[in-house]
């Protein structure tokens, strides 16, 4: 994947490959030794999103490695969760 500013991913919209949006991003979870991008915390809208998912109190936090496409939103693929 093509490398993206953080600033530029702030308040995208996450849809999963069916196209259905399952909220918006508002922050990031980042390995400080290794630069790494672990997930995104998501706070969900009308959509259910996946059990395959974490939660954290209000937020969802969805495995960077889910991630097939970075554009005008996040686009998910939840068979990619590898489960809590």
């Amino acid at each position: 994947m093509a490398e993206v500013f953080a600033a530029s991913l702030a308040g995208k919209e996450i849809v999963n490959t069916s196209g259905a949006v399952l909220g918006d991003l508002e922050n990031v979870v980042i390995d400080l030794e290794s630069g790494e991008l672990i997930d995104l915390v998501v706070k969900p809208g009308s959509e259910r999103i996946s059990h395959n998912f974490r939660e954290d109190g209000k937020h969802v936090l969805i495995p960077f490695s889910s991630v097939v496409a970075i554009r005008d939103c996040i686009v998910i693929d939840e068979s990619r969760a590898g489960g809590k």
